[in-house]
């Protein structure tokens, strides 16, 4: 048999000893009248016999495993916890692999297994088996999964679940897991207090009043390991700390939407994953119910779903955080994000706790047009800037998230996330972005409530199917926002699916009605998203007049009027020796020569209002033929 030294001690007697101590009285197993405190564990087995136990199996003992038998030869895990009883050096054995697991787990295996699911697949037929009691449950020591310090991986398999085993790295690794769960099934009990559970809420609380003064990489592990032993609030307090650091993965915050104060900023947190997903209200009953049992009236949880769903829901919270609040959303809701950033950074050190269980602003995450800004990065910066009265260094800014000007449209598809291949839009100097609708929208044509990119390609999908609209329209769903420079307002389509061609009609004229106003279309064409535009147009309007245009379709180039010359298109569009293509020299001279730019964040990755145009394309004239063709994939 193999021998190594044998690893740092672990006080097993003290920890085992614990575990006993704080162990509450309750009933024997259902029949005994007896009642009285459970005897865990029993005496430690001498050298011998575990020495016995090793020639009996033909392997060392791993080394925490050898020092628990040292000390209780077996253990009174728990009910809860599936294992119940871990037996002795007389009552261990090899598992033998019984029931057949390692040809399934082998056919599972793949052409390239991973070396953790090669040790699994092989784990059963090598295992030691420790449990003499459980649930259909089965705890396996691996000696084939093994450190450098000797001890083999343990292996939990519940028989009935279906599901892969639970791995922990040791023996002692797995005894203090079932002490921390030992603890986390007690946790509500009103009478369980010792002294673990005064020190782990002693730690909850140290790092409530950290994450409060912008330490939250200390406050995280104190947490962790409190939440671990099931404490209360440690669970919350963790959950808001990692939704700012992944702000658009849901979290569960239990009861403290009932809190005092709380439910204005955790319920439609709540809400925005059923909000999102569960379109059909037939579906809500669960929610509401789950609502409902936290102590929320069923009025109020459909009122704040509903909201999320129209997009009318808004963060109003109070005193100086909520004026900055009101503040940056006027400008985020325009596609000013990094703008209202600065607003909510500024006041962030003041905002006020409305319940103590809150550490963060959590109900901004829920916001409409203010949760979309909420980055990892800017996240990171929230939870590092002290706040609700606490006192520390401020962080460093997260950067902003929108580059100046246009170039950014001419980038690989990679970096503009949601959008096509083309894009078009109109620019309108000197009007608020609510009377693009009435300058170029379609009849009736009215803003939506802000949607992010997926929801407006969704829409635009659905115009073309409506009965109003002729085959030959080509109505665009146009985003809705003012440029870098606030002096224009844009509507602007950035799918791409739709192709520059003879009829199209440029709605520059129209919008011009309210100011100048600038059209660009550029079209790259069905095969290549990513590849240089076919078809390019730019033309200026003023008071209803079309000032000058040009359409550059390869090596060929229409123009009319006085294009001025930052604008002209053979010096933009001929041979260049920058190395940068046309397509990136005309947006740069459009913000250069006429200060139009885009938020890229907002039409990426945030939200913004939305209508349907009037079609960028004419009716045919008489004489012309039409045709409108459909395409069904069919199966063969």
């Amino acid at each position: 048999m193999e021998r190594r030294e044998p690893c740092e001690p672990f006080d097993w007697r003290a920890f085992l000893g614990r575990w006993q101590e704080e162990w509450m009285p309750r009933p024997e197993r259902e029949g005994d009248r007896r009642t009285g405190t459970v005897v865990l564990g029993r005496a430690g087995a001498d050298e011998a016999a575990v020495a016995a136990a090793e020639e009996r199996l033909g392997r060392r003992l791993p080394p925490s495993y050898r020092q628990f038998l040292s000390v209780s030869d077996g253990w009174y895990v728990d009910q809860m916890a599936g294992v119940y009883r871990l037996g002795g050096v007389a009552d261990i054995d090899w598992f033998g692999d019984p029931y057949g697991m390692t040809p399934m787990y082998e056919r599972d295996l793949g052409a390239d297994p991973s070396p953790e699911e090669t040790l699994l697949a092989g784990m059963w037929r090598r295992a030691l088996r420790l449990e003499t009691d459980s649930d259909m449950t089965y705890a396996l020591l691996d000696p084939g999964d093994r450190d450098e310090d000797g001890e083999w991986a343990l292996y939990v398999y519940k028989g009935w679940s279906g599901e892969f085993p639970d791995r922990y790295p040791s023996f002692r690794a797995y005894m203090e897991a079932m002490y921390r769960h030992f603890h986390a099934t007690r946790a509500e009990r009103a009478d369980f207090v010792n002294a673990t559970t005064r020190e782990q809420d002693a730690r909850v609380e140290r790092a409530r009043l950290l994450a409060l003064r912008g330490r939250h990489e200390e406050a995280v592990p104190l947490l962790e390991e409190a939440s671990g032993f099931g404490r209360p609030h440690s669970a919350v307090l963790l959950n808001q700390i990692r939704h700012f650091l992944a702000p658009h993965r849901s979290r569960g915050y239990g009861g403290l939407v009932a809190e005092a104060g709380c439910l204005p900023e955790v319920l439609p947190v709540e809400a925005m994953e059923r909000a999102r997903d569960g379109r059909r209200p037939d579906g809500d009953d669960h929610w509401l119910g789950m609502m409902a049992a936290r102590g929320v009236a069923r009025e109020t949880a459909e009122a704040v779903l509903g909201a999320l769903r129209d997009g009318s829901h808004r963060y109003a919270p109070r005193g100086a955080w909520g004026r900055a609040v009101a503040e940056a959303r006027e400008s985020a809701r325009w596609g000013a994000g990094d703008a209202a950033w600065r607003v909510l950074r500024e006041a962030l050190p003041r905002w006020e706790q409305p319940g103590p269980g809150l550490i963060v602003p959590l109900g901004l995450l829920a916001d409409p047009v203010l949760g979309p800004l909420v980055t990892p990065e800017r996240g990171r910066e929230v939870l590092a800037t002290p706040r609700a009265g606490q006192r520390g260094p401020a962080p460093v800014p997260a950067p902003d998230l929108d580059p100046p000007g246009l170039g950014w449209l001419a980038e690989p598809a990679a970096h503009r996330t949601s959008l096509g291949g083309g894009y078009r839009g109109a620019w309108v100097e000197g009007v608020d972005p609510a009377r693009l609708p009435g300058l170029i929208g379609e009849e009736g044509a009215v803003l939506s409530s802000p949607l992010r990119p997926f929801d407006v390609s969704r829409l635009a999908v659905g115009v073309h199917g409506r009965e109003d609209v002729e085959p030959w329209e080509d109505r665009a769903v146009v985003s809705v926002g003012r440029s870098g420079s606030w002096a224009f307002a844009f509507a602007f389509d950035g799918h791409g699916r739709s192709r520059f061609g003879p009829r199209f009609r440029s709605p520059a004229a129209a919008a011009s009605a309210g100011g100048r106003a600038v059209v660009v279309w550029c079209d790259r064409g069905p095969g290549d998203p990513e590849g240089p535009p076919v078809a390019f147009h730019l033309s200026v309007a003023e008071e209803g007049t079309e000032l000058y245009a040009f359409t550059v379709r390869g090596t060929e180039t229409e123009r009319s009027g006085a294009i001025p010359e930052a604008l002209d298109p053979d010096r933009l569009f001929g041979p260049g020796a920058d190395g940068v293509g046309g397509e990136r020299r005309v947006l740069d001279a459009l913000y250069g020569e006429l200060g139009l730019a885009l938020p890229r964040f907002a039409l990426t990755r945030g939200s913004l209002p939305a209508f349907t145009t009037r079609s960028w394309t004419r009716a045919p004239r008489e004489g012309e033929r039409f045709a409108h063709l459909s395409f069904t994939r069919t199966r063969r």
